[in-house]
């Protein structure tokens, strides 16, 4: 699969792996993206973002606004991959594969901008700062970048599929996030004199186990939901039974009916069971990110352009892990697929890599998917 552009991707990939920058502070990152696009002679829109790039291809025939995005920011994570080309950053890795996403990208864009003659419209291709915090999308979005777009499409590398195979799925691909927070109050005292206190730990402990049987007991069993409590506080010594104990964590849901209900099923639960035992809860509920939700109209065609190329198509295994391509989705249709990388570990493992000729079949997927959506649009 050696070719000069799978050589141009990989010394891209590479040099943004060296260099990588965390959530809204990816200037070098900017700067490298500018470059690389303007020497491949690509128009850049200017939008005045401080971090992330937009360029756009006109074709030379009419038609819609259609896009391509990749995130652009890595992870606060120590590397433990071993790689010649390693983070010089202390402390900040490429360990969710964005820097191949963004290399993936520009591979399209360099072809896309070889092939405008077929293109029947425009293609606009966004590098979105700050995925990993979910501020990225919504950051884009507030810079008037999809003003005009009809449609967007996507993708994230997938360490458990092999190059050259492609998972499509219609509907929920990953998962709504959302965080909560539950404050009890109780009344302190003497471990020992336990009946002159009201113990918010073990208000915690029945709620902790009440809050699971949501799941089990309060949604239909076609819904498909996880509730995770991640940290419990309670106290600072051991014969003093605390005044108050706190819970956070994570909903994950695929639907929207369930997403909604959820928060109210919480906070019902949480409030009886401390007035149960006379103590007080205060419950938070903080919205992160909806569902990544593929549209019909474009899982075929997704499919069918996949299979032209000599590529693998498998039904995308759904993720309770959540990615803000999702708010895209809330404005316009789109599609986001699974691009296998054949990968020894998962995101966000500090020695997580992946297989470079990968890069290749995704510029190759991406550039053949915009023309065949753009050739298709009804007009």
């Amino acid at each position: 699969m050696n070719s000069p552009l799978l050589e141009k991707l990989i010394t891209y990939r590479r040099e943004l792996h060296e260099h990588p920058e965390l959530s809204m502070k990816e200037y070098e990152t900017t700067r490298r993206i500018r470059k690389w696009l303007k020497e491949a002679g690509i128009p850049l829109l200017d939008y005045q973002l401080e971090v992330g790039v937009v360029a756009e291809i006109k074709g030379n025939q009419p038609g819609p606004i259609i896009a391509l995005r990749a995130d652009i920011d890595a992870l606060p994570i120590k590397e433990e991959t071993g790689l010649p080309f390693t983070s010089k950053n202390e402390g900040v890795m490429h360990a969710c594969g964005h820097d191949f996403h963004t290399a993936s990208i520009i591979g399209a864009a360099i072809l896309l901008q070889e092939r405008r003659n077929e293109l029947k419209g425009k293609v606009r291709i966004i590098f979105q700062p700050a995925e990993e915090i979910a501020q990225g999308a919504v950051f884009v979005e507030k810079a008037g970048v999809l003003d005009g777009v009809e449609a967007i499409f996507g993708m994230h590398n997938k360490p458990d599929l092999p190059v050259g195979t492609i998972g499509v799925r219609e509907g929920a691909l990953m998962a709504s996030v959302d965080r909560f927070e539950i404050e009890i109050n109780g009344v302190g005292g003497h471990a020992g004199i336990p009946n002159n206190t009201i113990d918010p730990i073990i208000v915690t402990g029945q709620m902790i186990s009440a809050l699971q049987t949501i799941v089990s007991r309060n949604l239909s069993s076609f819904h498909n939901a996880v509730i995770s409590i991640t940290r419990v506080h309670a106290g600072n010594t051991w014969n003093v039974i605390p005044e108050k104990a706190e819970l956070e964590g994570t909903v994950r849901t695929f639907q929207n009916e369930a997403r909604q209900v959820i928060p109210d099923l919480m906070k019902r639960t949480v409030e009886g069971i401390a007035g149960a035992y006379g103590a007080k809860a205060d419950f938070h509920w903080y919205p992160y990110m909806p569902v990544v939700d593929n549209s019909p109209m474009f899982t075929k065609i997704a499919s069918e352009t996949a299979r032209e190329l000599g590529y693998e198509v498998v039904e995308a295994a759904q993720s309770q892990a959540g990615e803000d391509f999702a708010f895209y989705q809330t404005k316009l249709p789109g599609l986001f697929v699974w691009m296998g990388v054949d990968g020894p570990k998962e995101w966000h493992h500090p020695a997580f890599t992946l297989k470079e000729e990968a890069l290749l079949v995704a510029a190759d997927y991406f550039t053949n998917l915009t023309i065949n959506v753009l050739n298709q649009w009804e007009r």
